[in-house]
This record gives structure tokens, sequence and C-alpha cells, in this order.
């Protein structure tokens, strides 16, 4: 509807919406010729750039699945999921070519740098492929963290991806005129699922970087008067915390989304503060991602919420026989609706543990309030068991978080001769700032019953991430257990 608006911008390159339209239909006739079929695997390897937009949606063309991976990953994991999804072809950056070519041997495997042989690909052909493709066909395989193991392949199909969009639009109002700051990776779904897709669906423009950095997200805030951004909450703690945050001008922002893990209420209020609409979610890969969100006029007075459910998708906080907790009581959140996975590729016994009589079960603990919203408390695998009490770690971090000078922290069990599992926080201070250990456990046991008060701190210069920003518990173990 709007072919001449920009449609994606990436450093000093824009593309309007018919601009990436030719692309799009050229690349998948170049696809088909070069042998790609209906349900073939195509990978990709990279950082945001347009190749990625341009591959998806000529993959989605011709019925093949699109692979995204994980460019911060080492050789040997990127090679588990080329084996894993059997691509057909793997398509990537320069700066990833180091990588490419320590991979191992994978027979019918093609290669394409994103360079000459891939814009030798794209055809002149105007009219897209004539291929039959359902929302119940699978769009893309976007491999899990593997947290708990090796990574696991979910299915998402276009239906799944259209839904969430669909939900997407109709919680957070978006707007033809949207320019969404795209800096987390689109090689998980949460950015792509939570704002570019969205907003490509209505006709705005998404700034793609390739990396994030605080500095440069606040100076393209000002500069490109971007209005809307998704982030983890190390991200916006980041930004909160740059030097440049007093000065920044964030007056054209109207909706800031943030998930991927409990977000500290000093993080949000941070951001209240400047008068931003923040709005927390909850989501996960096999939701595509959506499942919870809370509306910015509500984030004063449900501060701390990861909100209600999306409108088109049911959720539930269950005890262990399936039945709803009553309020305050915690309970597994279980999702289910048309955003939920087609299941884990290649993993029936996998997809039948998750998902159970059409509800996928997340393994996240929750409690529900008595208007019907949605309070995350931990990772049903992260709880701390000390001398028979439980202790959710999430719940300490957040007590943690209200300490001034506090940018990030993770709190994990350590062994215990009396206790068995005592809390240990490992917190990360902003720049410039001194945390005392002794003062802050001192803070802590004015908050916290004593038992879940940490019995020890460490203070850290950094903290091990995933490449969308989260905080990474089992390597936080590794390191400091």
């Amino acid at each position: 509807m709007t072919p001449q608006a920009v449609a994606v911008r990436h450093e000093d390159r824009e593309l309007s919406y018919a601009e990436l339209s030719r692309r799009v239909t050229g690349l998948a006739h170049g696809l088909s010729a070069a042998g790609v079929r209906f349900g073939d695997r195509v990978a990709y390897l990279g950082p945001n750039h347009p190749a990625y937009l341009e591959l998806l949606f000529a993959c989605g063309l011709l019925g093949a699945v699109f692979v995204p991976l994980n460019f911060r990953l080492a050789a040997p994991e990127i090679d588990h999921a080329l084996t894993d999804s059997g691509a057909a072809m793997l398509v990537h950056t320069p700066a990833h070519a180091g990588t490419v070519a320590a991979l191992a041997e994978h027979p019918g495997l093609r290669l394409i740098p994103v360079a000459e042989e891939y814009e030798r690909l794209l055809s002149t052909a105007a009219e897209p492929p004539d291929i039959p493709v359902s929302l119940d066909d699978t769009c893309l395989i976007m491999y899990t963290s593997g947290s708990t193991g090796r990574p696991k392949g979910a299915q998402l199909t276009h239906g799944n991806l259209t839904w969430n969009s669909v939900n997407v639009l109709v919680e957070t109002d978006l707007a033809g005129d949207e320019r969404a700051l795209i800096a987390a990776p689109l090689f998980h779904t949460a950015a792509l699922g939570m704002i570019c897709l969205p907003t490509l669906l209505k006709g705005g423009t998404v700034v793609l970087h390739s990396a994030f950095d605080p500095g440069a997200a606040l100076d393209t805030i000002e500069r490109e008067r971007i209005t809307l951004m998704f982030g983890v909450p190390t991200m916006f703690a980041a930004m909160a915390a740059h030097p440049c945050w007093p000065a920044a001008d964030l007056a054209s922002l109207r909706t800031l989304l943030c998930g991927g893990a409990p977000v500290p209420t000093a993080i949000i209020q941070r951001y209240l503060d400047r008068g931003i609409g923040f709005a927390q979610g909850y989501g996960m890969t096999e939701t595509s991602p959506g499942a919870l969100l809370l509306d910015p006029a509500r984030a004063q007075d449900k501060i701390g919420s990861a909100g209600v459910p999306s409108f088109f998708t049911d959720v539930r906080v269950v005890d262990p026989g399936g039945h709803p907790v009553p309020p305050g009581i915690r309970g597994e959140v279980i999702v289910s609706g048309p955003n939920v996975m087609r299941g884990y590729w290649r993993q029936p016994g996998e997809t039948a543990a998750a998902v159970r009589a059409g509800w996928f079960h997340s393994g996240d603990i929750a409690t529900v309030d008595e208007d019907g919203y949605v309070y995350l408390v931990d990772r049903l695998k992260d709880m701390i068991i000390s001398g028979g009490e439980n202790i959710y770690p999430a719940e300490v971090e957040e007590a943690i978080h209200a300490f001034p000078g506090v940018q990030a922290c993770a709190v994990i069990g350590v062994p215990d001769e009396k206790w068995g599992e005592v809390g240990k926080a490992i917190v990360l201070p902003e720049p410039g700032a001194q945390v005392r250990e002794l003062e802050l456990l001192a803070f802590l046991r004015t908050r916290l019953a004593a038992y879940k008060v940490p019995k020890s701190v460490r203070l850290v210069s950094t903290l091990p991430t995933s490449g969308s920003g989260k905080i990474l518990k089992p390597e936080v173990r590794k390191l400091y257990s």
C-alpha cells in the first residue's frame, strides 16, 4: 500500500517497499534456479542485515524453510544446527567467512556469501513464483538457546508468525509511520516477531543495527526519531546507565517493548520517569514469541507484571495437576493458541513432552493477581532450595536492582554444608559506581526474608549473556559456583 515508503534502513542504505519486493521476488526465483524446493532448509549466518529479511521472505514465497543461526555460536554449535536442520544452503555475511571456513564438511550444503554471489542469485523476474504455501506450512526453524542441553529447533509456521503479528498490532496500537529500532538480534524470535514483522505489516520503517551498543542506540533514537524499540532488560539497563542518558533526546519514543526475563522495577521506573511508554511482555521462541503483554497505560499501577494474555492467545498458571492456581499462588505458565509452534524439528518426544493437550508447558513459574495480571517469578529449574525453603532468584534479583549503582545481577545457588544450598549474588555495577557487599546485604535484609538474602556477593566487570542479551545462568554457575 506504500510502495515508495522506506521499509528497511541499514547503515547508509535504504530499501523502499517496492525495492524490497523486487529483490525478494528476484531472490526467490534465484533460489529456485539453484535447486531450492518446497520444504528445503536455507540457513543464514550473520548480524541484522537486509539480506536476513530478503531471504526470509524469499523462502516464504517458495515454501522453503528459513533457518536463522546465532552468529555468536562456535563452529561446532553451528555445525549441529546445520546437521540437525539438514540445510541445503547457507547464506553468510563476509564477516563470518572465518567461522564458515571452520565448519565441518556438510555434503550437499551450498555456501553463498552476501556479496557478488548473493547478488547474482537475484533474477529480474517480476512475478512471484506460483507455489501454494499455507498458514500451516513451516516458515522457519529457530533454535532455542539450549540452556538445558543441545538446542532444539522450534518450527514456526506462517500462521504462527501471522497470528503473533496480529496480536502485537492489537496490543500495542502500532501506526503506519513507526520507525522501529532493531538492535536486538533477529536470530532470536523476539526482535523478529515483536517489532520487525508487525512494523513491516503496518508499512513502517525498520532501522537495523548489526549489534547493540547503548550509546549508538541512544544516538539513533535521537537522530532517526525512533518511535519503537524492543530490548531485553540488560539492554535497557545499559542505556539508562550510559553517560549520554541524562541528555539524550528520547521525545520521539512512543513505546518500548521489553521481555526475555523478568524486568526489574527499578529499570522500568527509569523510563517511566522520562515519560516513555514501557510495555513489559513475556513469551518464548515456541510461542512466536508473544504470550503476555502489559499495556503501557498500566505500567505504573501494575509495575513488574508481564501483563495479560495476548488477544488471540490463552495463558494459564497451573499447579502440577494442571488446575489454575488461586491469586498469589505460584504455578507453571502454560500457553495455547495459533501462535504456538508446530513442534520441535525431528524431535517428536520433546514435542510431546512440551505440548500436552494443546498447551505448551513453559517451565516458568508465575503468580496471578486478583485482576488477572501475571507476574513472572522464575524458571522452575533455577529455583534454589535452602533448608527446605524455596528461593526464587528473580525475586532476589529484583531487590538487588533497587540498590543504587547496580546495572545487572544474577543470583545462583551454591552448595552449603548446613543448608544444602544458599544464594550467591553476582553483581555488575554501573560504570563508575561503587557497590559494597556489606551495604548491599544490609539493604536486602530490610526487603527480604532472612533465608532469601544471599550469603555472599561477587562484584564483576561483566556477565555472560546470550546473543539476545539475556544473562546466561548456566554460564554464571560455571564461573562462580
